[in-house]
C-alpha cells in the first residue's frame, strides 16, 4: 500500500465529517438512512438467511457482537451464518465509527481507516465505514454470500426495494459494482445516523457524581493521551478514541486457534514497525462491548484496566513496537474502579 500524504488525510476528516449536522445526526436523506437500516438487518444477505449485520453488532450491546457480551469468557469472535466458522478478532462497535478518517500517516502515526487492522482504509469509496460495510456478506468465514450480484440480487427480491429506488434512482440495481457501493454507503448512512451514534449517555446528559467525577479526572491524566476527551473530528462531543493505532501488549488468545501471531496493522500498510499495532477503540458503550482487546483476551472491563495498569506477567502476542503508554500506570484498585464508574458514564441510552 502506498502511503497517504497529509494532505489527504485532512481532506478526508472534512469530507467524513461534513455529512455531520450539529447535535451529531447526519444531513443524508432520511430515507438513505432507512434503506440502511432494512440493510443492516436484512438476514437475507447471508448465504442461507440466517445472519444479518445486526447479529455482530446488535444495539443490546453497544453495537458490538450480542453473544460475546453474553458470555465474555467462553466467546471471543463472532460465529458466522453456518453456525461454525469463527473470526480471528472480536467484532468491534458499529457506533461512532463514521468519524474515522481514510487510512493515512502523519509524523510516522497512522490515523483511521475501519477494521482492527485499517484495512478498510477508504481508497475506493472515500469513506471508510462504506467501505467496511462491504467486507461482512462475501465473507467466507462470516455471510459467505458467493458474490456481489447475490447481494443485489437480495435488494431486487426485498420488500424495500422500492425504498432503494427511491434514494438512488431508477436502474441503479443494473451496474452491480456501482450498486455494490451504493450498499456500503447506505448501510454507513445508518450508522451514522442518531439510531447508533447517539451522543446520549450520562457523560453526555447529566452532572456526574463525586466518584465518577473522580474517575474521569484519573482517566483524563492517564488515559486520554489514546482515548480523547476532546470533542475531535468535527464530532458534536468526545469520541474517547483518536483513531490512531497501538500495541498495548495484549496477549493471545488461547481460544482462537492461528497459524501465528496476528501482526495488524503492519502487513496493511506494509511496514513492520507497525506490526501488532491495532486500531484504538472508541470506549463508547463500553460496559456493553465485552470481551475486550482485539483478540477478547480480557472478560471483564475491571481485566482490560488492571492488565492496562501493569502488564507484568504477560507475554505480548507481538512483542515488536510495544506502546508504552499503558502497564506501568501504578494506579490502586480503588482508582481503578474509579475509572470504571466514570467508563460506565458513557453507556448511551
Amino acid at each position: 500500500m502506498m502511503k497517504k500524504a497529509t494532505g489527504v488525510l485532512i481532506s478526508s476528516i472534512f469530507l467524513i465529517s461534513a455529512v455531520w449536522a450539529a447535535g451529531g445526526r447526519p444531513t443524508v436523506n432520511t430515507n438513505m438512512e432507512k434503506l440502511g437500516m432494512r440493510l443492516y438487518n436484512d438476514k437475507n444477505m447471508s448465504f442461507n438467511g440466517e445472519q444479518s449485520c445486526r447479529n455482530c453488532h446488535h444495539h443490546f450491546s453497544g453495537f458490538a457482537d450480542l453473544s460475546n457480551y453474553l458470555d465474555p469468557s467462553a466467546n471471543f469472535v463472532s460465529t458466522g451464518a453456518d453456525g461454525v466458522s469463527k473470526g480471528g478478532r472480536n467484532a468491534p462497535s458499529s457506533a461512532y465509527a463514521g468519524y474515522s478518517p481514510i487510512l493515512g500517516e502523519i509524523n510516522g502515526e497512522w490515523i483511521g481507516g475501519m477494521f482492527w487492522d485499517g484495512r478498510a482504509d477508504g481508497s475506493v469509496l472515500r469513506d471508510p465505514l462504506a467501505e467496511q460495510a462491504q467486507g461482512p456478506p462475501l465473507n467466507p468465514v462470516e455471510m459467505k454470500m458467493p458474490s456481489k450480484e447475490a447481494v443485489i440480487q437480495v435488494i431486487k427480491d426485498s420488500g424495500y426495494n422500492n425504498l432503494w429506488l427511491k434514494v438512488f434512482g431508477p436502474g441503479s440495481l443494473d451496474d452491480v459494482e456501482a450498486a455494490y457501493d451504493n450498499f456500503g454507503r447506505a448501510i454507513a448512512a445508518y450508522e451514522r445516523s442518531a439510531d447508533v451514534t447517539k451522543f446520549t449517555s450520562k457523560f453526555d446528559t447529566t452532572v456526574l457524581s463525586d466518584v465518577e467525577q473522580a474517575g474521569q479526572a484519573l482517566f483524563e491524566g492517564h488515559c486520554a493521551s489514546c482515548h480523547s476527551t476532546t470533542a475531535e473530528f468535527e464530532a458534536p462531543r468526545p469520541l474517547l478514541t483518536n483513531y490512531k493505532y497501538a500495541n498495548i501488549g495484549v496477549p493471545a488468545n488461547p481460544g482462537i486457534p492461528s497459524d501465528g501471531p496476528d501482526l495488524g496493522l503492519g502487513p496493511v500498510v506494509d511496514n513492520e514497525a507497525q506490526n501488532g499495532k491495532f486500531k484504538i477503540p472508541t470506549l463508547r458503550n463500553i460496559a456493553l462491548s465485552a470481551p475486550y482487546s482485539h483478540n477478547g483476551y480480557f472478560p471483564t472491563l475491571m481485566e482490560m484496566l488492571q492488565f492496562i495498569n501493569n502488564r507484568d506477567g504477560f507475554v505480548p502476542e507481538v512483542s515488536q513496537n510495544l506502546s508504552n503508554e499503558v502497564g506501568d500506570l501504578g494506579l490502586s484498585q480503588a482508582e481503578l474502579e474509579s475509572i470504571e464508574a466514570f467508563l460506565m458514564t458513557l453507556t448511551d441510552n
